[in-house]
């Protein structure tokens, strides 16, 4: 029973944790999904130049897409005619770097560990992208299901109209489009974390964490094949630092984790092949480990995790979000099963 209430504790540490944020971050979301057109990622993006490896990586860190959206969109952009970079470029940079991700690695790890996240992701998106489109001389894109030849247009033009801003349908799209679609990820990362944070003993793990370079192949071992969105693994970082973990070593379960899920990677394999999927794979790992070893290089030293340990420090807003949470968790949870 002890043990039962020590992971309910941990698990509701976290969660009071990020609750506010994440519900910031989605009705953020869902305001720039009305402000958006439907067809300016397409629009923007829909080029085989180099160039729009750099636009498709700037588009992606705004944009209300989570890790699971994120897949069919790429899938649509390869269709307008995108390169290979920046359909890779775009799969990386967006989940990462979402509104809500934002706000959610700021609960947890501060403003200065958010803008290195951030900005890092820009430049690790950027050089797969490019790197992509470089050995890449030769263009496969082909026009999908028209039968168009390479000097006509496929799309039509026709003119849309310009969207209506409405709060309830930005409403609709943040709590049941966008958390709808990470609300088991979320659970499970939240349920891992208070389960890491109660059963392994810190004793146990500091051998491992002395070892810089190994700790960061093992948490690569684990994040790379793991689906769990950018906004749900930040709970299981968390644990892991309160375990010992460096801040570097966290960063490169947070920047590799989210951009290289199974699904991901088979996604990729499908549209471009195993010689592009190895290179986004090792161009993601090997940044993520040069960018995490430079932070614990820099910056080790800084007290980057931002939670309390003690329920009691947290506010009525935090518990009144962290119910909130839980609540649309339970709902969805049942609205599947019925």
């Amino acid at each position: 029973m002890e043990l039962l209430l020590r992971l309910f504790e941990n698990i509701l540490l976290l969660a009071n944790a990020m609750s506010f944020y994440i519900l910031t971050g989605l009705l953020i979301a869902g305001i720039l999904k009305q402000l958006i057109p439907d067809d300016f990622i397409s629009s923007q993006l829909g080029e085989k130049k180099s160039a729009s490896v750099i636009k498709a990586t700037l588009l992606g860190i705004p944009m209300p897409v989570c890790s699971c959206s994120v897949i069919p969109l790429a899938q649509s952009l390869q269709k307008e005619g995108a390169s290979k970079g920046a359909v890779q470029s775009f799969l990386i940079s967006t989940p990462i770097t979402g509104v809500d991700s934002i706000l959610a690695t700021y609960s947890f790890f501060g403003w200065f560990f958010t803008l290195y996240r951030v900005i890092t992701s820009v430049i690790i998106a950027i050089t797969t992208g490019l790197l992509q489109n470089r050995i890449d001389h030769k263009e496969s894109v082909k026009a999908v299901e028209s039968g168009c030849c390479s000097g006509c247009c496929c799309t039509e033009h026709t003119a849309k109209k310009k969207k209506e801003f409405r709060f309830r349908e930005a409403f609709s799209y943040a709590y049941v489009t966008l958390f709808g679609d990470i609300y088991k990820a979320l659970l499970i990362g939240l349920i891992f974390g208070g389960l890491f944070t109660t059963l392994i003993p810190r004793e146990i793990l500091e051998p491992l964490f002395a070892y810089q370079f190994l700790t960061y192949f093992a948490v690569l071992l684990i994040a790379m094949p793991l689906y769990v969105c950018a906004t749900a693994s930040l709970p299981i970082a968390a644990a892991f630092m309160l375990s010992g973990m460096s801040g570097g070593a966290a960063f490169v379960f947070l920047s590799a984790g989210p951009a290289t899920n199974t699904v991901t990677m088979g996604v990729v394999a499908q549209m471009f092949g195993k010689k592009s999927l190895l290179l986004y794979l090792g161009t993601i790992a090997s940044m993520s480990i040069l960018f995490g070893y430079l932070f614990d290089t820099f910056f080790g030293k800084l007290e980057i995790l931002d939670i309390s340990t003690e329920i009691k420090h947290f506010t009525l807003l935090d518990s009144v979000s962290t119910l909130l949470m839980f609540g649309l968790i339970g709902y969805y949870l049942i609205k599947k099963r019925s």
